[in-house]
C-alpha cells in the first residue's frame, strides 16, 4: 500500500541563485515531446524519419496570493532564465525520482483570473526549457541535453 505521507515540492531559482518557494501551487503540468516525423516519398511510405529539436514545456497555475505569482511576473517581464525544481520530501518513498529539474526555464504567457469575492484569484504561467536533468532513487543522473 503507499505511503501518501509525500509530495512533490516546487520551487524557482532564478539566475542569481535565489531560491522561490512556489506555493500555494494548485496544478504543475509538464510536457515533454520527441519530435519525430515519418519521411515519404512517392514510391514509398516510411523509408525514413526526420527528427526536430525535443521540446519541453510546463503550464502552472498559482493562486495569487502572496509574492510568488509577483516574483513569477517579475521573471517573466524580464525574460530572465530560472531553473523549476521538483522533488521528494518529507522522507517519502513512493515516487519513482530523487528530483526533476527544468533548466533555463522562460515564461512565455500568463493568464490571471478574475478577481472575486469568494475564493482567491489565480494565475496560469505557461513555459518552456532549454534542458533538463532527472535523478533516480538509485542516484543515476540523466541529463537533456
Amino acid at each position: 500500500m503507499p505511503d501518501w505521507n509525500t509530495r512533490l515540492a516546487v520551487s524557482v531559482t532564478d539566475d542569481q541563485g535565489n531560491t522561490v518557494a512556489v506555493t500555494p501551487i494548485d496544478s504543475f503540468t509538464p510536457t515533454f515531446a520527441v519530435n519525430a516525423e515519418a519521411l515519404h516519398s512517392l514510391e514509398l511510405t516510411h523509408v525514413g524519419v526526420i527528427y526536430s529539436p525535443d521540446g519541453i514545456t510546463f503550464s502552472m497555475t498559482v493562486k495569487a496570493i502572496g509574492d510568488a505569482t509577483a516574483k513569477l511576473t517579475a521573471l517573466a517581464l524580464a525574460g530572465k532564465h530560472f531553473d523549476v525544481v521538483l522533488q521528494e520530501t518529507d522522507d517519502g518513498h513512493d515516487w519513482s525520482f530523487k528530483s526533476v529539474v527544468m533548466a533555463r526555464c522562460l515564461i512565455t504567457s500568463s493568464v490571471p483570473t478574475a478577481a472575486t469575492v469568494s475564493g482567491a484569484p489565480s494565475a496560469t504561467f505557461s513555459g518552456f526549457s532549454l534542458g533538463a536533468k532527472v535523478e533516480d532513487k538509485a542516484g543515476q543522473s540523466t541529463k537533456i541535453p
